[in-house]
């Protein structure tokens, strides 16, 4: 199958092409099934419906690696993690360590913009059940390689939010960078240091709990927890 993401020369032109993408039919029919029927809460409102960009500089220092767009969250806004729960809790950790400019997320249009910091997932569709299958994550793997060369001069750390995401990066980071054998586990606040392979400064990659209402509404993650993420890498990015 032809790479869709190879059209991209230009980090500019990495998110529109995303948005056009109709590579996986079950993911295509279920995000615009949600468009079309709604939550009677946003019944009023244009759901986007369509594959969801990354957001944030394409000069960040640090990539924050999710699963997949919320169903009623960015599938609804056209935003990584804005519109739900969990964009509230993860986009009040950046505001509160200085990688983001405000603490809310709820638009497009609400003004928000990130410090050195971008955002992205494996899988660029909203899922049935939050839950994409092997080979829908490794279909979407093109467009976060591409994504990943094109932030190559600048990224120093990223920041990985629940274990699909852990193992969907891992492939696509064996470009610029030498993956240790055996792959480094999972886990909340894990760390590995990958080194080089191009001549150009390593990277830090750090695991933290998904900003799931699961986890954040047992306390399995609390807002602390997440701060402290962020700060270190903030610390080992050079951001800060």
């Amino acid at each position: 199958m032809t790479d869709p993401a190879a059209a991209a020369p230009e980090a500019s032109d990495v998110d529109p092409l995303v948005t056009r993408c109709v590579a996986c039919p079950r993911l295509v029919d279920w995000r615009e099934e949600v468009a079309r029927t709604k939550r009677a809460a946003f019944r009023d409102q244009d759901y986007w419906g369509r594959p969801v960009p990354g957001f944030g500089p394409m000069d960040a220092r640090i990539l924050v690696v999710g699963l997949a767009p919320a169903a009623h969250g960015a599938n609804r806004t056209g935003r990584m993690f804005t519109g739900d729960r969990s964009g509230d809790v993860l986009y009040r950790a950046l505001h509160d360590v200085g990688l983001a400019n405000q603490p809310e997320a709820t638009s497009i249009e609400d003004g928000l913009t990130l410090h050195n910091t971008r955002i992205t997932s494996p899988v660029h569709c909203a899922p049935p059940a939050n839950k994409p299958t092997p080979a829908e994550r490794d279909t979407c793997r093109p467009w976060l390689t591409r994504e990943l060369e094109l932030l190559r001069p600048t990224l120093r750390a990223v920041v990985v939010l629940g274990a699909f995401g852990w193992q969907a990066v891992l492939p696509a980071l064996a470009g610029a960078w030498r993956v240790p054998r055996p792959r480094p586990k999972f886990g909340h606040l894990a760390h590995a240091e990958l080194p080089a392979t191009d001549g150009g400064p390593d990277l830090h990659l750090l695991g933290c709990y998904h900003v799931s209402q699961q986890n954040t509404f047992t306390g399995r993650l609390t807002p602390a927890m997440l701060r402290e993420v962020f700060e270190r890498a903030k610390g080992l990015s050079g951001a800060g």
